[in-house]
């Protein structure tokens, strides 16, 4: 956030905080054992709002559900903000001493009257009103947002109208108050920390900075490009141009969890040439032309990072079974075979490397992260303790560079509802499954609720169709057929699907590839679709 690629605060504060707002997300579900902490602060006073279109298992422990409609999040902030403005209840002081632009954003948030806000989003307007007045008057808050929130064509438009809330109500820079981005799965954290990201180096330093880029050619012998590469929505379009011909994925299903799952298919066989590492013979792996099996957890060493930024040891158990390596002995291998002298560094001193270039994880020795269970960044020395929470600097006298209020303005999602397609799709995960199947998939679970479409007993009633009715769904894309479950969550006009099944009902065959152009996201969460029932012949 302000510049650094990671949530604010730690779960710990989560715990302490007075007031939580889980924005676009069924952590429950999702993000399970981070929602233990949540758990924790309800128990101990902490009140709950929950912003979702579906009354989750998440929404039951809040206070207050706010069931907007899809895709209208920026209406919703942008009200909530003119109603804490209006009322004069945004905190002054931090405002004027640690923030810019705020004028221009008064004025784009001053035409969202509660009224205006209620006609888009469907929020009743007292439940708008009573969330701004809470936020903004809470002693500490934390403003929580995953997938339903960028997984949008306007995904970093909605993540900015979210840290204009904690902007206007100083709810940053302080224990108990941040903003928290819950990461979609394990150490996602931790890749963008090491660099996994088109623009940045480790550290998320900046690829066009030529003195950044500068002592990283020095230590790695090499010339790094200067322009940003392509993110995964723009390598889409460089496979459509004939521009991008040969792809190595690692640990990643593609094939199966790209939104428009057809035109994804004609992408991957239309390449010259695909290799895969993963632990698993997924369906990318088994269209590629070559497979390299790694190891997975528990039989490699390394470290991950939370979505706390705490940076902890993993430690192999067992050795990798059959022919798997360990992907920095893959990486290595595969460069040898190119003809470039790559040794293959153990765990530790590629650690040691990213160290050496990497200010925030400076102070990180593996030592220290044994003797202390996880530090969390940035710790740039090995006398540092580590950092609870970020930019406490905003509230000293001397803030250094201040936080921009952004003017977002709210646009609906591409895929638009007509006659002809009247019911809006969004996507999810359910607790016991994981993403495409790949591993949740292979091993049985009671709680487990297959490939089925969710709708509203209002909904079916209108289709005249009954729970377990094999129906046909229909999007501009693709078709596929899939048995009926009645949700009560639901409100009427809202499907749900999951991800987690592709084989047998691949949601992402109706899901539409419109994307955001400044993080590439796809927008998964907001398909239009019509229902048809099936004649038994």
């Amino acid at each position: 956030m302000f510049g650094a690629g990671g949530g604010t605060s730690s779960y710990q504060e989560m715990e302490d905080t007075d007031l939580i707002v889980m924005w676009g997300s069924n952590a429950r579900e999702a993000h399970p054992i981070f929602f233990h902490h949540v758990l924790k602060a309800i128990n101990r006073g902490a009140r709950m709002f929950a912003v979702d279109p579906r009354r989750t298992s998440t929404a039951a422990w809040a206070d207050v559900w706010l069931g907007i409609d899809v895709g209208s999040d920026i209406a919703l902030s942008n009200t909530l903000a003119w109603e804490i403005i209006k009322s004069d209840l945004y905190h002054e002081h931090f405002v004027a001493h640690a923030t810019s632009s705020f004028d221009e954003y008064v004025e784009s948030v001053e035409h969202w009257t509660l009224e205006r806000g209620q006609e888009v989003t469907g929020v009743p307007a007292d439940a708008i009103k009573q969330l701004a007045h809470e936020y903004a008057t809470a002693p500490t808050a934390q403003l929580c947002w995953t997938l339903g929130i960028t997984e949008h064509h306007n995904a970093t438009d909605n993540v900015l109208a979210l840290i204009n809330l904690a902007l206007l109500c100083g709810h940053v820079g302080r224990y108990g108050s941040g903003v928290v981005p819950i990461r979609g799965q394990n150490n996602v954290q931790g890749g963008g920390d090491m660099g996994a990201l088109p623009n940045r180096l480790p550290g998320f330093q900046l690829v066009a900075d030529p003195d950044l880029r500068g002592k990283f050619e020095k230590a790695w012998g090499t010339t790094i490009p200067h322009r940003p590469g392509k993110h995964i929505s723009l390598m889409h379009e460089a496979m459509d141009e004939g521009e991008l011909r040969a792809l190595y994925v690692i640990g990643e299903n593609p094939l199966q969890s790209e939104a428009d799952a057809q035109q994804m298919e004609r992408r991957l066989t239309g390449l010259d040439f695909m290799v895969v590492q993963d632990l698993f013979l997924t369906a990318t792996a088994e269209i590629a032309d070559v497979v390299l099996p790694a190891a997975g957890w528990g039989e490699v060493e390394g470290t991950f990072t939370s979505s706390e930024r705490r940076v902890q040891r993993v430690r192999r158990a067992i050795d990798p079974p059959g022919e798997a390596r360990d992907d920095l002995e893959l990486m290595s291998m595969v460069a040898r075979a190119m003809g470039h002298d790559w040794p293959t560094p153990t765990a530790e001193e590629a650690w040691d490397e990213l160290r050496s270039l990497s200010p925030i994880h400076g102070g990180m020795a593996y030592e220290r992260l044994d003797e202390s269970g996880g530090l969390q960044w940035p710790c740039p020395t090995e006398d540092h303790p580590g950092t609870l929470f970020l930019h406490g600097r905003l509230w000293e006298e001397e803030t250094g560079p201040k936080a921009p209020f952004s003017v977002v303005d709210w646009v609906p999602p591409v895929d638009a509802l007509s006659e002809e397609f009247p019911l809006r799709l969004t996507t999810g995960r359910r607790l016991d499954s994981y993403n495409t199947g790949v591993q949740s998939g292979r091993y049985p679970s009671p709680r487990r609720i297959h490939g089925v479409l969710d709708l509203s007993p209002e909904d079916a009633e209108a289709l005249g169709v009954h729970g377990g009715e094999l129906v046909r769904v229909v999007s501009r894309r693709g078709n596929l057929e899939a048995p009926v479950r009645l949700d009560r969550s639901l409100r009427p006009g809202l499907a749900f699907m999951a991800v987690h099944f592709p084989d047998d009902t691949d949601v992402n065959q109706l899901t539409i590839d419109a994307w955001d152009p400044k993080s590439g996201t796809a927008e998964f969460k907001a398909t239009a679709v019509r229902i048809e029932t099936l004649v038994s012949t």
